[in-house]
């Protein structure tokens, strides 16, 4: 189930793309020279954003293992990103066969590598939509055919956020999306923070991605908890990515890690 609606000649590789950048972080090959030469940049001014993409699909990983532990039987991944093994239907797959997963981005070239990557698998879907017209990803035909909404859900919004200017209204747009959820439906945020560096490099590290096809907002803890809304934290709460939930010992590399995760229920 994939909507495209475009040709792969019109997929722009003449400036950065966040998402092949994210793939350079984790080591992938579906990248341009643009996009390495601008990660490259963002490594030499915080070596650390290569752990911090790490953990933070680390931890995309032990949510959907976890939730899924729990029950919670159907995803919506807005903001996919390109494609990384093991992928969010691959971990709720594992725990159960059943589970539906719901993938959105609203950028062509994802689209093409979820085509390549995703669809074929079963109870699984890409849709082409974008997370600031919440109105039009949750009334995605294709969406509804695949997600029931009368039933518990988990939104995921990793890693994406924090390409959503305050004036686009990002808690508005996540109070939209959430609306249709039922209870005991959770909302699953990881988002990036300038907490932990500097304003310099934090400034600099925005220029980088002002120059790319999405800019960076960064926020504090404190800005990102309204995020959350009406759905309540559950432990840890919103605490730096490594540190929700770990399976062992965080490295000391990763004490440091620049974002914030947490998961919210609707009770």
């Amino acid at each position: 189930m994939t909507d495209q609606g475009f040709t792969p000649d019109s997929i722009d590789t003449g400036k950065p793309h966040p998402a092949r950048m994210y793939d350079y972080y984790l080591g992938g090959q579906d990248n341009y020279e643009v996009d390495r030469a601008a990660a490259e940049r963002m490594m030499a001014l915080t070596p650390d954003v290569r752990i911090s993409a790490r953990a933070n699909r680390a931890f995309l990983q032990r949510v959907v293992r976890s939730l899924a532990e729990a029950g919670v039987d159907q995803f919506i991944d807005v903001g996919t990103g390109i494609p990384t093994s093991p992928n969010t239907h691959e971990i709720a797959h594992s725990v159960n066969p059943d589970a539906r997963v719901a993938y959105i981005d609203n950028d062509p070239i994802v689209s093409v590598y979820a085509g390549a990557k995703l669809t074929s698998a079963t109870n699984t879907g890409f849709f082409l939509a974008d997370l600031r017209d919440p109105e039009a990803v949750i009334e995605h035909a294709d969406l509804r055919g695949l997600i029931d909404f009368d039933r518990p859900a988990a939104l995921m919004l990793v890693s994406v956020m924090h390409f959503v200017d305050d004036d686009a209204d990002p808690a508005g747009i996540i109070a939209a999306l959430t609306g249709v959820l039922a209870p005991g439906s959770r909302l699953v945020i990881s988002h990036a923070t300038a907490d932990f560096h500097s304003s310099d490099i934090s400034e600099e590290g925005a220029a980088i991605y002002r120059q790319a096809t999405a800019r960076l907002s960064l926020r504090s803890r404190e800005e990102i908890l309204p995020l959350f809304g009406n759905f309540e934290l559950e432990e840890p709460g919103l605490v730096q990515t490594p540190f929700w939930r770990p399976t062992g010992e965080v490295p000391a590399e990763q004490r440091s890690v620049a974002s914030y995760a947490g998961v919210g229920i609707r009770n």
